[in-house]
């Protein structure tokens, strides 16, 4: 069995490079993997396609990732949100490119890259300006938008417990995006607050098999993004 568990989260990303596309779960402050987005950030990789469901929020996490000008391009539903300001301004002033994809439509394309499928149909977008210059196929009386499945580089996810094989358990709906993640990705990179012996894990409550992970970083106490923004923390 191949060896997943990192020292730290800077040793679990040192590999990431420049204009990698990388997936980073989290719902907002839910399940965001902070301590490993602080790590990519002292790691100095420039140049990323990201792939979330939102910019993240305040001047921490994947905000902070955003400030300091290491993402090109953000992959993501919900660009602008209550606490996020760094993302606009970046936007506006044309130093960061947007693909806006719905979020059901979001979840679909990474799930098919994962499991292998090439691309979809959807009704999702049809009619607007997210449809302009796809393509349109109509089945029975209705017309679809073709999507395509999305993969990645790597994955930086956040699980509440872990075995050394890798098998996740999550907090409740801190998982979101964090399963079809760990599958759409060469190489997922995982951070845990509690790490386990093989056989510790209730076999049934497991969600995401270790089959699927590739690195784990223990980390007992794991910043909250929403107490850092209310804070005013700023990373660096």
């Amino acid at each position: 069995m191949i060896y997943k568990l990192r020292a730290s989260a800077a040793e679990a990303v040192a590999d990431i490079f420049h204009g990698a596309t990388v997936l980073i779960g989290g719902f907002g402050a839910a399940g965001s993997p902070i301590e490993l987005i602080h790590a990519l950030i002292d790691q100095g990789a420039e140049g990323l396609t990201v792939i979330s469901n939102n910019t993240g929020s305040g001047r921490v996490g994947l905000a902070a990732l955003i400030e300091q000008g290491r993402v090109a391009k953000m992959i993501c539903s919900f660009p602008r949100t209550a606490n996020s300001t760094v993302f606009q301004d970046k936007y506006g002033n044309g130093s960061i490119q947007l693909e806006l994809v719905p979020q059901g439509t979001l979840a679909e394309r990474i799930r098919a890259g994962g499991a292998g499928i090439p691309s979809f149909y959807t009704p999702t977008a049809l009619g607007t300006s997210l449809a302009r210059g796809k393509e349109v196929r109509k089945f029975g009386d209705r017309e679809y938008v073709l999507e395509y499945g999305l993969t990645a580089d790597f994955a930086l996810i956040k699980c509440l417990r872990c075995d050394r094989y890798g098998n996740l358990v999550y907090n409740k709906t801190a998982r979101n995006f964090a399963p079809i993640m760990a599958t759409a990705a060469k190489t997922t990179i995982v951070q845990t607050q509690s790490y386990v012996e093989a056989g510790e894990l209730d076999p049934e409550g497991i969600v995401t098999p270790g089959v699927f992970v590739d690195r784990i970083v223990r980390i007992p106490e794991p910043l909250q993004e929403s107490s850092l923004v209310a804070a005013g923390a700023v990373y660096p």
